[in-house]
C-alpha cells in the first residue's frame, strides 16, 4: 500500500492515484506565481489534489477548483481537500475537459497543470497509470485550447513539461494566442541534462527571462535554490 505523503500543513493521501506526489508536481506548485493576487484557480488534471493544496496554503484565492476525470483519482482528490485546511476553498469537478470548458461562464484568473506528457504508447502493466503518464490522456493541443478559453484576459498559465517538448508547446500555444512569461529549465545535477521546463503563458507578448534550476548538487545535497522553494512543503527542507 502506497503511503501518504506529508507536507508541512498537508498531507497527501495517493494510494488510489496512478501518479504519485513527484518533484514535477511540488516544483510548479511552488514556482506558479501568485504575486498578481488572481481570485480565481484552476489545476487541470488534478490527480491526487497537490497543486491546488499548495497554492491553497500559498493564497487567500478563495475559488480553488479542480477538475479530474479518472474516478479513483477524483475520489482521492475530493478526500484529500476535506481533509485540508482549506477544504472550504476547494472543490474538484468529476469530467473531462471538453465537457468542463463547455458548462464553465466565468474564466479563471490563475491556471495549472501537469499533465501526461509521454506521448510513445508504453506499459507499465498498470492501465491507469500508462493513462496518467500519456498525453493521448491529454493531448497538448486540447490542453491549450482549452486554456484559452477558460484563461482571463490578464490571467496567467503555468504548466510543466519535459524539456524536449518545451519548443513544439510554445508553437502551440502561440497559435492560440498564449506567450511565455518566464521560463525555467530544470535539471537533477550540475552535470546532468535538463529534463523539465516551468513555462508562464499569458495572452500578452513579454521579452521573457529564461532561467536554470538545479534540484541536488550531489545525492540528498539539496541547491539553495532548491531549498529556496520547496522549503515551505517539505518536512525536511
Amino acid at each position: 500500500m502506497t503511503k501518504p505523503f506529508k507536507f508541512k500543513q498537508f498531507t497527501v493521501e495517493q494510494d488510489q492515484c496512478a501518479m504519485k506526489v513527484g518533484t514535477d508536481g511540488v516544483l510548479l506548485g511552488a514556482w506558479t506565481d501568485i504575486s498578481f493576487k488572481p481570485s480565481s484557480f484552476l489545476d487541470i488534471g488534478a490527480g491526487t489534489g497537490l497543486l491546488s493544496l499548495m497554492i491553497a496554503q500559498r493564497s487567500n484565492i478563495e475559488l480553488i477548483d479542480a477538475i479530474e476525470i479518472d474516478d479513483k483519482a477524483y475520489e482521492q482528490c475530493v478526500q484529500n481537500f476535506e481533509e485540508s485546511p482549506w477544504g472550504d476553498r476547494l472543490f474538484c469537478y468529476h469530467a473531462g475537459l471538453d465537457e468542463f470548458v463547455a458548462e464553465i461562464d466565468e474564466p479563471y484568473d490563475l491556471i495549472i497543470s501537469n499533465p501526461p506528457f509521454y506521448s510513445e504508447i508504453v506499459s507499465s502493466g498498470d492501465e491507469a497509470r500508462d493513462k496518467a503518464r500519456q498525453n493521448i490522456s491529454l493531448p497538448f493541443d486540447e490542453l491549450i485550447e482549452s486554456v484559452a478559453q477558460l484563461l482571463s484576459p490578464s490571467g496567467s498559465f503555468s504548466v510543466v513539461i519535459p524539456f524536449k517538448e518545451e519548443i513544439s508547446f510554445k508553437n502551440l500555444a502561440r497559435d492560440k494566442g498564449l506567450f511565455p512569461k518566464r521560463i525555467t529549465r530544470v535539471k537533477g545535477t550540475p552535470e546532468s541534462e535538463i529534463k523539465r521546463s516551468l513555462i508562464e503563458f499569458t495572452f500578452h507578448q513579454y521579452i521573457y527571462p529564461t532561467q536554470e534550476l538545479t534540484i541536488e548538487k550531489s545525492r540528498h545535497q539539496y541547491t539553495s535554490e532548491y531549498i529556496q522553494l520547496t522549503r515551505n512543503f517539505y518536512l525536511k527542507m
